[in-house]
């Protein structure tokens, strides 16, 4: 075949090279869940206008957030991004994947990288931060790798209120960077006792405010337990929007702040790409990964920036690095720039209190039905919600009325019975009056 010119006597000579018996067992790190057995219930073969009419097909039969009310949340977010974003970062100057080792011609990528990190710390009110990691959940993971690398120590503390994705990726980590992770019950009532959780042995505690159910935090008694016993306190915010209104993170007393930013600039996208944060102490810059932009001056005295901070080892001595994570979101890091430059100190604190007084009226309207109750004493753009009925089987009613309504806990949590009736629910400055008016009245029938 013209694209795939090995033979089979091709194929087991190299199988035969890395010693495995077959194709099947490359993927045997790959868990069975995860692997698809047969073909996709696709044609075999079709025309181009054919399978354009058949995708098509497929695809109206989704529900795209922006046409319908959308209370859809749990890490991430619909915001509005202003189309100057969108026209800037397809200027041909940015789009490239070059990456800056010549300051020289990089001057432009290395500026907007140092506004970025600059931004990143200011709002998550730490000294320094990175030029950017692929998500919020990597970027988390990679902390918990920081965190042990610095205490020394090899059994991080995840907090039962972490994003289960994000959970899941750490815990994939440790299974191959060998140390033990131990992790907390989910607690929709956001009571949870972490610092009771803190060992010898203990490397950091990871929190996420707002939490998965919605609760808002004031970290600091957490924080000063963690000092007391040596442990790094890694906090974890996946609404970037809510450090517009909340304490910052470093006030608080956070070691390390990792972030997804896909509210600021970035779309949902169907998942991705994402940007992720990643703000530190100046005194753990040397072990944070990924790289950092920073500012100079050339012979003749004018400001130029080069990258400060960037760990070859990444590159050529893979076992010694810090990270492997060796690029960084790089034109989702310059969406968030534009977009928090545009919006300014001002803007991005109007938009956060205008995102917590939408959540202020939807959760009063939604307690307001008989038999729904809100668990949540502090929130921001998010809370949870308690059904007379499994949420997912809600979620579906309201979804045939146009309307989505937010995320059942069960989605998140299979097999969790106790968590069935549980529903996310998000609203942002996208919603209006009439969108928390048909939430409202949909529910009301649905929870009959």
């Amino acid at each position: 075949m013209r694209y795939l010119p090995l033979t089979s006597a091709d194929r087991k000579a190299m199988l035969a090279a890395i010693g495995v018996a077959s194709i099947d067992d490359l993927y045997r790190d790959v868990p069975a869940a995860a692997r698809r057995s047969g073909l996709v219930d696709l044609p075999a073969h079709m025309g181009e206008l054919e399978v354009e009419r058949r995708l098509g097909a497929m695809a109206a039969k989704n529900i795209p957030a922006g046409s319908v009310p959308s209370f859809l949340g749990a890490g991430a977010y619909r915001h509005h991004v202003p189309s100057s974003v969108d026209a800037l970062i397809q200027r041909g100057e940015f789009l490239t994947s070059y990456t800056p080792y010549q300051p020289e011609v990089s001057q432009g990528t290395l500026q907007y990288l140092f506004e970025f990190q600059t931004q990143v710390a200011l709002i998550t009110g730490m000294d320094v931060a990175n030029a950017s990691m692929y998500d919020g959940s990597t970027a988390t993971a990679e902390a918990v790798l920081m965190a042990n690398r610095t205490t020394k120590r090899a059994s991080p503390v995840l907090s039962g209120g972490l994003h289960p994705h994000y959970r899941a990726i750490i815990e994939t980590y440790a299974k191959y960077a060998d140390f033990k992770v131990k992790a907390a019950q989910p607690d929709p009532s956001g009571k949870e006792d972490l610092a009771a959780q803190l060992g010898a042995d203990t490397s950091c505690i990871v929190v996420q405010n707002p939490d998965l159910f919605g609760h808002v935090r004031d970290l600091r008694p957490l924080a000063d337990a963690c000092r007391r016993n040596g442990a790094l306190l890694v906090v974890v915010v996946t609404e970037v929007v809510s450090l517009g209104a909340l304490v910052s993170p470093g006030e608080m007393g956070a070691d390390i702040v990792v972030c997804e930013g896909q509210s600021i600039g970035n779309s949902l996208n169907f998942g991705g790409p994402y940007v992720g944060l990643f703000a530190t102490r100046e005194k753990y810059v040397r072990q944070m990964p990924g790289r950092l932009a920073g500012q100079t001056v050339d012979a003749e005295g004018r400001r130029g920036w080069v990258l400060t901070l960037s760990t070859r080892e990444q590159h050529i001595r893979r076992e010694k690095a810090t990270s492997n994570i060796c690029t960084n979101s790089g034109l989702c890091a310059l969406a968030f720039t534009i977009h928090m430059s545009l919006l300014g100190e001002a803007g991005f604190t109007r938009l956060a209190r205008l995102n917590h007084a939408q959540a202020c009226v939807l959760a009063d309207r939604l307690a307001a039905i008989p038999g729904v109750s809100v668990l949540n004493t502090a929130f921001f753009n998010e809370f949870t919600i308690k059904l007379p009925k499994p949420a997912a089987q809600v979620v579906e009613t309201l979804a045939a009325r146009r309307i989505l309504g937010g995320v059942p806990v069960s989605r998140l949590m299979p097999g969790r019975a106790d968590l069935a009736d549980l529903l996310l629910v998000a609203t942002t400055e996208t919603n209006t009056s009439s969108d928390i008016d048909a939430l409202a009245a949909a529910l009301k029938e649905a929870v009959r």
